[in-house]
């Protein structure tokens, strides 16, 4: 299947969950599922993330400067907003035209953060060399292949600044178990037989989330064919405690 047909597909999934349970599909909190977040809880954690992560960034050093960053997976702006605390422009991109018209929304009051919707394999919006810092954490977990996931990689160095810093997040095993994937299987078939997304989710628990890895020496591997300079690679607990997870620190 052509890249173009599985993102559409994609973006279908992403329009379910968001009208199914918008904060839960961006932070998937078992305890927060079916419509249990609080906005000003879940607003809460992007402020911590972020702030956390600038005091990261000012010790390694990158980025040189603090102009330009991009959300990549923005959702409905939990980082972003943030982000546009220590920068002069913050994008937002997210394939769910219901997650960016819900992001607009809510962060109206905020005149340096531009939302887009993006169903395309690359970032040709943006030109080359132009972000200080590009973030994604639990976001191409859920894309559909790993040769999108690469090609969204190659994108994020190609807008990088020389000097800017890339930080992504993405598991580096998924136990066998969990990659089967059967209620993820189940809601494709059933929802195909036409029965209410609604139904499926609330009375059977179950959604179209999917998840995806690649192993770090790949990761590794792909990265040095880009010429990149990795700073570091740092475990995590981002997907989960059983899913092995690992997040990359970049510049050029």
């Amino acid at each position: 299947m052509k890249i173009n047909k599985i993102l559409k597909k994609n973006k279908e999934e992403w329009e379910d969950l968001a009208e199914l349970d918008i904060y839960w599909a961006i932070l998937t909190n078992p305890k927060k599922k079916f419509g249990r977040w609080n906005i000003k809880d879940f607003f809460i954690t992007g402020e911590k993330e972020i702030d956390n992560l600038i005091k990261l960034t000012n010790g390694l050093g990158y980025p040189l400067e603090q102009k330009i960053a991009l959300d990549f997976g923005c959702g409905i702006g939990r980082l972003t907003r943030q982000l546009a605390k220590y920068f002069e422009k913050c994008y937002g991109i997210d394939i769910s035209k219901n997650m960016i018209t819900k992001a607009r929304k809510l962060n109206k009051d905020l005149s340096n953060c531009e939302f887009i919707t993006n169903v395309k394999e690359n970032l040709d919006i943006f030109p080359d060399n132009y972000f200080d810092l590009i973030y994604t954490v639990l976001v191409l977990q859920h894309l559909p292949g790993k040769k999108l996931i690469k090609n969204y990689i190659s994108e994020f160095v190609r807008t990088l600044k020389k000097r800017g810093l890339l930080i992504f997040q993405l598991p580096c095993h998924i136990p066998l178990e969990y990659r089967l994937q059967f209620g993820r299987r189940k809601y494709k078939i059933l929802r195909g037989l036409g029965i209410n997304k609604k139904f499926l989710y609330e009375k059977l628990g179950i959604c179209p989330l999917r998840m995806n890895f690649i192993p770090e020496k790949q990761v590794i591997k792909f990265l040095k064919s880009l010429n990149v300079k990795i700073l570091k690679v740092e475990k995590d607990k981002r997907a989960g405690l059983l899913i092995k997870s690992r997040t990359y620190y970049v510049t050029k």
